[in-house]
């Protein structure tokens, strides 16, 4: 879907739905009465005071009772308010003690905010964790020590609190008593204010240097001004050469400038440096601070920055820019120079060993080209597809497949942590079945964490799967991580689009992870991430039925009409794949913005994407093809066509 996203658990109505399907009685199922009866329970938590004495035997005896009984003492405590009577505090207390971490994680920290708020701070103090418990209630866990008289020892800690960039009102009662013991000292606040500062927060740096003499405030200020308004201090700075101003400030302030106003601050540069006075070696950082933003924008004149920049002031980050605005600007010598002062491990990646492959066929080096190319074919990535197709050879991935276990593998499945995880994915209750994953995950060796691949997959639970594997590295196993548990729809979809099937489960791989109920904090839905209204004008185009918010976690709606706006996004870029796929994660917009003023080749013209993260979703979900492809047919790949030009259209 258009945009830049992360995923979290759909709402209840889908939940609802989905459980109407899955919670039947099944002889291989023996939870499925339990499930049903719980569901039943859950949904009425908000609304009754169900007691546990109004619950079934069988209810009681579930794997996720546990977690019924501490949402019903949650929503007591939040209807009680200000007024929890003891016989609550004592329940919930003694709910705490019967059970451990992860059920009762939310009504632990409920409870400790409420007792806070109530100042029960003995109370308190027996339930906190100080190492665990987050900012707020640990600066709690502060005001009841010094509530109590235990604050020996006390200032470090809260001095140490009081360093953050960001307004913490819950620590207010443990910063008045630092003062009041002397600890708050100038050097300590305007610590905090140049966090805050560094941060970008100006509004709460001003507020925290107005405890500061002004003597000690004004450079501040002045960097929060320059954050404020940076082009009209940047002119005052450059019309009142004798004025000073903090160095860190002053950069913090064009560096801001430059990102927001590229042409402005080409035609300052020079200005600046003259009336700073700055020497090649005191202008350096300023020019790499236009040359970046200037480089994400494929200014002619980024090269030119770039070379105003002294070698110590570059980092990987700010070479691979300088390397693509070599290569968008054909200069393949400089391209080479960039790529070879960067730090081993980022020369040594399969990214740079094909831009220095290419520079160096480019060059007229045609055996260290062929060199670099084939010491990457084994990558299995983007760019190993593209030294196979420089060297007119087919490809396929490189399967490494996790052997499965399964005596180890019905013994971790057996694990009380990873039968309340199946429970509660069954459940759709995502974000507690992770949490339970994690418990039982960290409890294991690392053969059996492993494992844990093969559990989440069996499950169906594709997107814990893949997170799992990468995190035991593991990328490789094909057939496990990339399954294709929506054929009829993705099927359906190619039918009506004309697309093939492997570029839609791309897709899909790379939108949601098969989370047919995924959502977006742009509110994108479903399997490929469709926001209402891209999905509602994409169906009146194609003559589809007008969707609506919930169906969109309908598989045959969503995948039909994902699939569409690929087609369409296809349709308006003249066929060029990799720019239909930029505009599908950014927007038709951006895609249009980032199109070449003539042909070039389309390498160059991904790596030039200027969004990270859109950069590396193309290049991911041509990678997904290749390996939807090969496990379907089982032959080599070919990427040749990976070669066409990119046009202006």
């Amino acid at each position: 879907m258009p945009g830049l996203r992360l995923f979290s658990a759909c709402g209840m109505v889908f939940a609802m739905l989905w459980l109407s399907t899955s919670t039947a009685t099944s002889a291989d199922d023996p939870l499925a009465a339990q499930r049903s009866e719980f569901q039943q329970a859950w949904s009425q938590v908000a609304s009754t005071s169900a007691s546990s004495a109004q619950d079934s035997a069988s209810l009681q005896r579930y794997v996720l009772y546990p977690y019924l009984r501490a949402a019903r003492l949650g929503q007591a405590l939040r209807t009680a308010g200000s007024t929890v009577p003891q016989a609550q505090d004592e329940e919930i207390a003694a709910f705490l003690r019967a059970h451990d971490e992860p059920v009762v994680r939310e009504l632990r920290q409920a409870w400790l905010a409420s007792l806070a708020s109530r100042a029960r701070w003995q109370d308190f103090l027996a339930v906190h964790k100080e190492e665990s418990d987050g900012a707020a209630l640990r600066c709690h866990g502060y005001t009841a020590r010094i509530e109590l008289g235990l604050d020996a020892e006390l200032a470090p800690r809260v001095a140490q609190t009081w360093l953050t960039p960001r307004s913490l009102m819950e620590c207010d009662r443990a910063f008045s008593w630092l003062s009041s013991q002397g600890g708050l000292t100038p050097a300590l606040i305007e610590q905090r204010v140049r966090l805050a500062l560094e941060a970008g927060n100006s509004s709460f740096a001003r507020q925290i240097a107005a405890r500061l003499p002004p003597e000690q405030a004004a450079p501040l200020l002045q960097w929060a001004a320059l954050l404020d308004n940076p082009q009209r201090e940047i002119d005052a700075l450059i019309a009142a050469p004798q004025k000073s101003v903090d160095a860190g400030a002053l950069l913090a302030g064009w560096t801001k400038y430059a990102r927001a106003d590229r042409k402005g601050a080409k035609q300052r540069f020079d200005s600046l440096v003259r009336a700073r006075r700055f020497d090649r070696r005191a202008a350096s950082p300023f020019a790499l601070a236009l040359a970046l933003p200037l480089s994400w924008n494929r200014d002619a004149d980024t090269l030119r920055y770039f070379e105003r920049v002294e070698q110590a002031d570059f980092d990987d980050g700010a070479r691979e820019w300088r390397t693509r605005a070599a290569l968008w600007a054909g200069d393949w010598k400089q391209a080479s120079g960039s790529i070879a002062a960067m730090s081993e491990s980022s020369r040594g990646s399969a990214r740079w060993l094909y831009w220095a492959a290419r520079a160096a066929e480019k060059q007229g080096d045609e055996v260290t080209a062929r060199r670099l190319y084939e010491s990457i074919l084994t990558e299995d990535n983007y760019y190993s597809a593209m030294a196979a197709a420089r060297l007119k050879r087919t490809i396929a991935p490189n399967p490494q497949a996790v052997p499965q276990d399964a005596q180890l593998l019905a013994t971790i499945g057996d694990m009380p942590a990873f039968v309340r995880s199946r429970e509660l994915q069954r459940l759709a209750m995502l974000d507690k079945a992770r949490v339970e994953w994690g418990a039982g995950h960290g409890q294991l060796q690392p053969p059996a964490r492993r494992q844990t691949i093969h559990l989440a997959a069996g499950w169906g639970w594709y997107d814990q799967a893949v997170a799992v594997a990468t995190g035991e590295r593991v990328f490789n196993d094909y057939a496990l991580l990339y399954p294709t548990p929506f054929d009829k729809e993705v099927a359906a979809a190619a039918r009506i689009t004309g697309l093939s099937s492997h570029l839609i489960y791309g897709v899909i791989r790379q939108e949601s992870l098969y989370q047919s109920d995924a959502v977006s904090t742009a509110n994108a839905r479903g399997l490929m991430q469709l926001t209402l209204d891209t999905a509602r004008r994409t169906a009146r185009s194609w003559n589809r039925p007008a969707p609506t918010a919930t169906s969109l976690f309908d598989p045959a709606v969503n995948v039909v009409l994902g699939a569409a706006h690929v087609k369409d996004l296809l349709d308006r870029f003249e066929d060029q794949l990799p720019i239909a796929l930029a505009g599908y994660n950014a927007g038709p917009g951006a895609a249009r913005r980032w199109l070449p003023e003539e042909e070039m080749d389309p390498d160059i013209w991904v790596e030039n994407i200027p969004y990270n993260e859109t950069r590396s979703y193309v290049q991911r979900i041509l990678w997904h093809t290749v390996v939807f492809r090969w496990l379907q047919n089982q032959e080599q790949q070919d990427t040749r066509e990976w070669l066409k030009a990119v046009r202006p259209s």
